[in-house]
Protein backbone atom coordinates (compact mmCIF):
# COMPACT_ATOMS: atom_id res chain seq x y z
CA UNK A 1 0.00 0.00 0.00
CA UNK A 2 0.93 3.51 -1.31
CA UNK A 3 1.87 6.04 2.04
CA UNK A 4 -0.13 8.80 0.77
CA UNK A 5 1.32 11.55 3.17
CA UNK A 6 4.83 11.02 2.07
CA UNK A 7 3.39 10.95 -1.58
CA UNK A 8 1.47 14.57 -1.11
CA UNK A 9 4.74 15.54 0.46
CA UNK A 10 7.21 15.06 -2.23
CA UNK A 11 4.33 15.74 -4.79
CA UNK A 12 4.45 19.35 -3.09
CA UNK A 13 7.92 19.38 -2.79
CA UNK A 14 8.63 19.00 -6.08
CA UNK A 15 5.79 21.68 -7.10
CA UNK A 16 7.95 24.54 -5.09
CA UNK A 17 11.28 23.30 -6.42
CA UNK A 18 10.00 23.28 -10.28
CA UNK A 19 8.09 26.53 -9.61
CA UNK A 20 11.57 28.51 -8.30
CA UNK A 21 13.54 27.39 -10.92
CA UNK A 22 11.09 28.54 -13.24
CA UNK A 23 11.07 32.14 -11.58
CA UNK A 24 14.67 32.19 -12.15
CA UNK A 25 15.83 31.07 -14.72
CA UNK A 26 12.69 32.21 -17.21
CA UNK A 27 11.99 35.37 -15.15
CA UNK A 28 15.53 36.32 -14.84
CA UNK A 29 16.26 34.93 -18.20
CA UNK A 30 13.81 37.28 -19.57
CA UNK A 31 14.43 40.24 -17.35
CA UNK A 32 18.42 40.00 -18.40
CA UNK A 33 17.26 39.37 -22.12
CA UNK A 34 15.19 42.62 -21.79
CA UNK A 35 16.87 45.04 -19.96
CA UNK A 36 20.39 43.68 -19.73
CA UNK A 37 21.82 41.87 -17.11
CA UNK A 38 22.64 44.59 -14.33
CA UNK A 39 19.18 44.42 -14.24
CA UNK A 40 18.86 40.93 -13.86
CA UNK A 41 21.77 41.47 -11.46
CA UNK A 42 19.12 43.47 -8.98
CA UNK A 43 16.46 41.09 -9.97
CA UNK A 44 18.51 38.23 -8.48
CA UNK A 45 18.53 40.15 -4.95
CA UNK A 46 15.25 40.65 -4.98
CA UNK A 47 13.93 37.62 -5.22
CA UNK A 48 16.88 36.21 -3.20
CA UNK A 49 15.52 39.21 -0.12
CA UNK A 50 12.38 38.37 -0.89
CA UNK A 51 12.75 34.69 0.12
CA UNK A 52 14.57 35.21 3.19
CA UNK A 53 11.72 36.01 5.46
CA UNK A 54 10.33 32.67 3.77
CA UNK A 55 13.38 30.62 4.41
CA UNK A 56 13.43 32.21 8.17
CA UNK A 57 9.74 31.61 8.90
CA UNK A 58 10.29 27.80 7.60
CA UNK A 59 13.50 27.05 9.63
CA UNK A 60 11.84 28.31 12.73
CA UNK A 61 9.02 26.34 12.11
CA UNK A 62 11.48 23.21 11.54
CA UNK A 63 12.99 23.99 14.74
CA UNK A 64 9.62 23.69 16.62
CA UNK A 65 8.67 20.88 15.30
CA UNK A 66 11.96 19.40 16.00
CA UNK A 67 11.72 20.10 19.75
CA UNK A 68 8.40 19.02 19.80
CA UNK A 69 9.21 15.52 19.04
CA UNK A 70 12.34 15.38 20.84
CA UNK A 71 10.26 16.85 24.34
CA UNK A 72 7.93 13.77 24.40
CA UNK A 73 10.45 11.48 24.68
Amino acid sequence: MRDLRQYARQTTFRLIVGSLLILFIIGLGLVAWLYGLPAAGLGLLCLLSALLPIGLILLTLALWDWIVKHGRS
